[in-house]
């Protein structure tokens, strides 16, 4: 089996040493549809340095080489052809709002192997940590066609009950048919992204966007429109990946506020606006102050 579930969680959790300084995060902003227009005030604290705050999901691309979907196949027990693989979805903890510049420890490990029958799921857990303490904790959920079967555990199910009535706002933000080239300059270098023949290969037509780059956009549009733009009441974010998006398509992103027993959530669902609204992001929480 090229999964060796046993041998994957047993490994010895990878440490690694990672940095960022502004041109990262602005890089980065730019990537996930910053910046337009320019010279807007409210863009300019994503695109300046002299107002640069950072946007949580910086986290998944911060220091370029940390721990991430490649480098999680790469892992003791694991062996699959990249072509098979998919992001299924993506968890964000936040510790404490990310600086403009650091240095941190990066440890990752397989957290969990789970077997859906028709295909396994592994979820990669990076936590960083700095001088200061605890940064944040990412888990990706790393989809593999064909490599499930084995009789393991199926794991929990990810799906929400849809936000009740007509969401709070709806908003749109196209995607350029460059994005994806830009957004992996911030170090997902994933052919499926820019190479037509392996996006064919992979059962595209064509290369697809980043889970993570419409991740980022997601919830820049809720800190914009329902966070008084404010990065630092972001707690935690969670989707799952359930569609995916061509560079040139446009995304229509309803918001839901919501109150949980333990904090303020916006409920989000996001959906290709030329394909009929297919869904792109799914079970979508974004948990604030």
């Amino acid at each position: 089996m090229p999964i060796d579930a046993a041998k994957a969680l047993a490994a010895e959790p990878r440490t690694g040493e990672i940095s960022w300084v502004p041109k990262d995060v602005q890089l980065y902003h730019l990537g996930i549809g910053a910046g337009s227009p320019a010279t807007d005030p409210d863009e300019l604290r994503y695109t300046l340095e002299s107002r640069l705050h950072v946007l949580p999901s910086f986290a998944t691309v911060a220091g370029a080489g940390s721990p991430g979907v490649i480098s999680g196949l790469s892992m003791p027990g694991v062996e699959v052809d990249l072509a098979r693989v998919l992001h299924g979805g993506q968890s964000l903890r936040l510790h404490r709002p990310i600086p403009v510049r650091g240095h941190a420890t990066a440890t990752s490990r397989v957290a969990a192997v789970y077997d859906k029958g028709k295909a396994a799921v592994l979820v990669l857990r990076t936590d960083v940590t700095d001088a200061d303490g605890p940064l944040w904790t990412n888990d990706a959920q790393i989809y593999v066609r064909g490599e499930g079967g084995w009789g393991g555990e199926r794991g929990p199910s990810t799906r929400l009950e849809p936000p009740a009535g007509e969401p709070e706002r709806v908003v749109e933000r196209a995607v350029r048919e460059d994005q994806a080239l830009l957004y992996r300059l911030s170090g997902d270098w994933n052919p499926l992204h820019a190479d037509p023949e392996f996006a064919e290969l992979a059962g595209f037509e064509r290369p697809i966007l980043h889970g993570l780059c419409t991740y980022g956009m997601t919830l820049k549009a809720v800190v914009d429109t329902l966070l008084d733009g404010d990065v630092t009441r972001v707690r935690a974010y969670t989707t799952r990946f359930a569609g995916v998006v061509y560079p040139g398509e446009t995304l229509r992103i309803r918001m839901w506020r919501h109150t949980a027993e333990t904090e303020a959530e916006v409920r989000v669902a996001v959906s290709a606006a030329e394909r009929d609204d297919a869904p792109v992001l799914a079970d979508t929480v974004v948990q604030h102050s």
